[in-house]
C-alpha cells in the first residue's frame, strides 16, 4: 500500500473507530464487538507505524478514551489513567521487550503477569485509611464519581486494614469491577422475562450497574472488585510486592497473577491461560504484562497515551475485521452453489482465516456484501468463519456487486433455483466437483472418520484415478499407494491400516456418510435409533419415515428417494462387499430419553460438541432450532434470539448447572 492509499485508509479507520468509541463510551451502546473494534484499532496502529508522519494528535491511537457520560459528578484523577498498548503475537511482545531494553540500557529484570478481566476499570481514593470516593476511568483525566454504588460492593473495604508501617494520608488504588458469567446469565434470564433487552457481555453489565443512579439496583447485582495497582508510593519495589501490600490492606487480588522471570515464562503463562480461560467464573480476553521492577517502570515512563512498561496480550479474538478480495463459487456434494468470500488473511480464534462462507444470494443481499468491502469476521472455536457485518463507511467507491453465475463454474452445466429454496443448484449429477465434495464428506469426522485421510489425500487419489467413490477406499492396496509422490510402502501401509480400522461402523455414522440431502448427523442418529439396522431402514416406507418425530415429510421424501435409486443401492452393496460391517445403534436410556433439546450461547464447562454428545448419551435429541416440540433450551452466556423464541413458545429454559444434572 502506497502512502496516498494509506492516508485514505487511515482517514476512514479513524472516523469509524471514533464513531464506535463514542457509541460505547458515551452512549453505552455498541454496534460491533470489542474484538472487532480492537481489530480496526490494530490495523490503524500498524499503518501509522509504517507511515509515522501520518500520525496526528487526534488519532484514536493517541487518546485514552471518550468523554465521561452525563449523570454523575466529574472528578479529576490525581494522575492520568493511561491506556495499554495491545499485542496479538509473541513476536510483538518480544519487540516490546527489545524497545524497553534500549531505553533502560539494560535487560528487563522480570515481568508480572495478570489476567485481563473483562469488567469496568475503577480508581478508589482512601484518606486517612477510610474510603473517600471511587471514580470510573472516564477519559483518563476525568472520571465519574460512582462512590454510592461502589459501597455496595463488599470486596471493596470501607476502611483499610492495619499494616506494620505508617500509611500515607492519601492512597489511590486501581482495579476492576467484575461480574461473573453465572450472574450475567441469571440477570439476562430476568431481563428477557420482563421483555427487556439482554446484556451483551459482563463488561456492559458491570458498566451499566455501576452507572445506576439508584444504589439499590446496584446492590441487587452481585459484583467483585479486584485490585491490581497502587497509584501511591507505599515503598513498593516490585509489582508483585504491590499485590502483597494490597492483600494486606484488605483488597481482593487475582490469585492467578504470577511473577515471570523471562519471555519463556511469559510464553508459558500466555498459553496456560489461553487454554484455561473457559474454566474461570468470569470472562477474560487476555493477559496484562508489566515490568515487575518499579524502578525500571519509572525509567520507562510513558509515551503518548500509553505506559511503556505494560502491554496487554489479547487472546485470539472470535471476531476481527478484514477485506474481501474476491467472491468465488463452491459446488457442494448435493450440487448447491455456495458463494465464498476470499479474504485478506486475518487471525481469528487462534487460526488464520482466508475464506468465509456467504451462504447464498439472499444472504449477500441482506448483508450488502461487495468485493472490496471491509467486513467483520466471526469464528468461535472450530466453527466455520462467518461474515457478520459490513462496514460501509470504509468503502472507497471501487467495490463490486456480486451476482450468481448462470452456469456451474465446475462443469459448465446449467444451474437453477428451486422455487421453495434460496439456493442455486448445479443440475449435473455427475459434476466432478459434487463427487469430490461427497468424498470429502464421506471421510469427515462425523461420518467415516478415517484417521489421516482428508481432502488432500482424497484429491490425490481422485486425480490419479485410484478411487471414484468411498467404497473404493476399502479396495486400495500397497501397490496402488506406494508409487505415489511422497508416499512409499510405510505410508501406504499406514493408510490401509487406518482404513481397515474403520470397516466396522455404527449405523448413524454410516447414514451420515452417505450424504443424503437434508439428512445431517442429528437426523442420522434419530433414524438409526428408530430402525436399529440397515435392512429395517432400507425397507421403510416414506409414510413410515415421515411419522417419526423430528423427520417430517421433506426429509422422508429425500431419504426414500436416495434408497430407491439403483446407483445408490449398488454403492451400498459395494461397501458391504468390501467388508464393511454396520453395527446396530443402541438405544440409550437416561433422563432425556425421548426429549428434544436446543443449546444456545456459550457454556463454561462444555464445548458445543461435548454438550451435544452428553445430551445424546442421556437419550436426548439435539435440534438446531426452537419449535413447539422442543422440551428444553439450554441457555449459556450470550444466548441470542433462541432464548426469546423459547420464552414465546413456553419452552422450559435451563442453565448449564441444571443441564449438567440432567446428563
Amino acid at each position: 500500500m502506497n502512502k496516498a492509499a494509506a492516508a485514505e485508509r487511515i482517514k476512514k479507520l479513524r472516523s469509524e473507530i471514533n464513531r464506535h468509541r463514542y457509541l460505547y463510551h458515551v452512549l453505552d451502546k455498541s454496534e460491533i464487538s470489542d474484538a472487532a473494534l480492537d481489530s480496526l484499532k490494530h490495523e490503524l496502529w500498524q499503518l501509522e507505524q509504517k507511515f509515522p508522519d501520518l500520525i496526528t494528535a487526534d488519532s484514536p491511537t493517541q487518546r485514552v478514551g471518550g468523554q465521561p457520560a452525563k449523570g454523575f459528578k466529574k472528578v479529576h484523577h490525581r494522575q492520568p489513567i493511561l491506556s495499554i498498548e495491545d499485542a496479538f503475537t509473541l513476536a510483538e511482545i518480544e519487540a516490546w521487550q527489545t524497545r524497553n531494553a534500549k531505553i533502560l540500557g539494560a535487560s528487563v529484570k522480570g515481568y508480572f503477569g495478570e489476567l485481563k478481566m473483562d469488567g469496568l476499570a475503577i480508581v478508589l481514593r482512601y484518606e486517612n485509611g477510610l474510603f473517600k470516593y471511587g471514580l470510573t476511568r472516564g477519559d483518563g483525566l476525568i472520571g465519574e464519581d460512582v462512590t454510592h454504588n461502589l459501597k455496595t460492593v463488599e470486596s471493596i473495604p470501607l476502611r483499610l486494614e492495619n499494616v506494620n508501617y505508617q500509611l500515607p494520608k492519601v492512597i489511590d488504588v486501581r482495579g476492576e469491577i467484575v461480574i461473573t458469567l453465572r450472574e450475567l446469565q441469571r440477570l439476562n434470564q430476568r431481563q428477557v422475562a420482563r421483555g427487556l433487552a439482554a446484556f451483551a457481555n459482563p463488561r456492559n453489565l458491570a458498566a451499566g450497574t455501576i452507572r445506576q443512579l439508584d444504589p439499590k439496583i446496584t446492590a441487587g447485582r452481585p459484583m467483585d472488585f479486584y485490585a491490581f495497582e497502587i497509584l501511591s508510593d507505599l515503598n513498593q519495589t516490585t509489582h508483585a510486592a504491590a499485590h502483597q501490600i494490597l492483600r494486606q490492606l484488605g483488597f481482593k487480588t487475582n490469585p492467578y497473577s504470577s511473577e515471570l522471570a523471562n519471555l519463556t515464562a511469559v510464553d508459558e503463562y500466555l498459553k496456560l491461560w489461553q487454554e484455561r480461560r473457559k474454566t474461570l467464573p468470569y470472562q477474560i480476553d487476555g493477559v496484562v504484562l508489566v515490568v515487575n521492577d518499579i524502578g525500571q517502570e519509572r525509567i520507562l515512563g510513558s509515551v503518548g497515551k500509553a505506559d511503556r512498561w505494560m502491554i496487554a496480550f489479547k487472546f485470539p479474538a472470535e471476531q476481527a475485521t478484514t477485506k474481501i478480495k474476491d467472491i468465488v463459487i463452491q459446488v457442494g456434494r448435493t450440487g448447491v452453489l455456495t458463494p465464498v468470500a476470499i479474504l485478506e488473511p486475518v487471525r481469528v480464534a487462534g487460526t488464520t482465516v482466508s475464506r468465509a462462507t456467504l451462504h447464498n444470494q439472499d444472504e449477500i443481499k441482506r448483508l450488502d456484501v461487495r468485493v472490496g468491502d471491509t467486513v467483520i469476521i466471526a469464528k468461535a472455536g472450530d466453527i466455520i468463519p462467518d461474515i457478520v457485518k459490513v462496514l460501509p463507511k470504509l468503502r472507497s467507491g471501487q467495490e463490486k456487486v456480486f451476482t450468481m453465475p448462470k452456469i456451474c463454474p465446475a462443469c459448465g452445466a446449467a444451474v437453477a433455483k428451486r422455487p421453495e429454496e434460496v439456493a442455486w443448484y448445479c443440475l449435473n449429477p455427475q459434476c466432478g466437483a459434487r463427487q469430490r465434495e461427497q468424498l470429502y464428506h464421506f471421510v469427515s469426522r462425523l461420518a467415516w472418520a478415517i484417521d489421516g485421510v482428508g481432502p488432500k489425500i482424497i484429491d490425490q487419489l481422485l486425480d490419479r484415478g485410484l478411487i471414484k467413490d468411498g467404497a473404493d477406499l476399502f479396495r486400495l492396496t500397497v501397490g496402488d499407494l506406494a508409487p505415489l509422490p511422497g508416499w512409499g510402502a510405510k505410508a501406504a501401509d499406514n493408510l490401509l491400516k487406518a482404513v481397515g480400522a474403520v470397516k466396522k461402523i455404527t449405523l448413524a455414522r454410516f447414514i451420515n456418510a452417505l450424504g443424503i440431502r437434508h439428512v445431517g448427523s442429528e437426523t442420522a442418529i434419530l433414524l438409526a435409533r428408530h430402525f436399529g439396522t440397515l435392512p429395517n431402514l432400507q425397507s421403510a416406507a416414506m409414510a413410515q419415515l415421515a411419522k417419526i418425530d423430528g423427520v417430517g415429510a421433506v426429509v422422508a421424501a429425500s431419504f426414500h428417494k436416495f434408497f430407491s435409486d439403483h446407483k445408490n443401492q449398488k454403492f451400498i452393496a459395494k461397501l458391504l462387499n468390501a467388508g464393511v460391517v454396520i453395527t446396530s445403534e443402541p438405544k440409550p436410556l437416561g433422563k432425556l430419553t425421548g426429549q428434544t433439546l436446543v443449546i444456545t450461547g456459550s457454556l463454561t464447562g462444555f464445548s458445543r460438541r461435548q454438550a451435544q454428545a452428553a445430551a445424546r448419551a442421556a437419550g436426548g435429541r439435539v435440534a438446531a432450532t426452537i419449535s413447539r416440540k422442543t422440551n428444553w433450551l439450554v441457555a449459556g452466556a450470550k444466548p441470542g434470539s433462541k432464548l426469546d423464541k423459547a420464552k414465546k413458545l413456553g419452552v422450559k429454559i435451563i442453565n448449564e448447572e441444571e443441564f449438567r444434572r440432567l446428563v
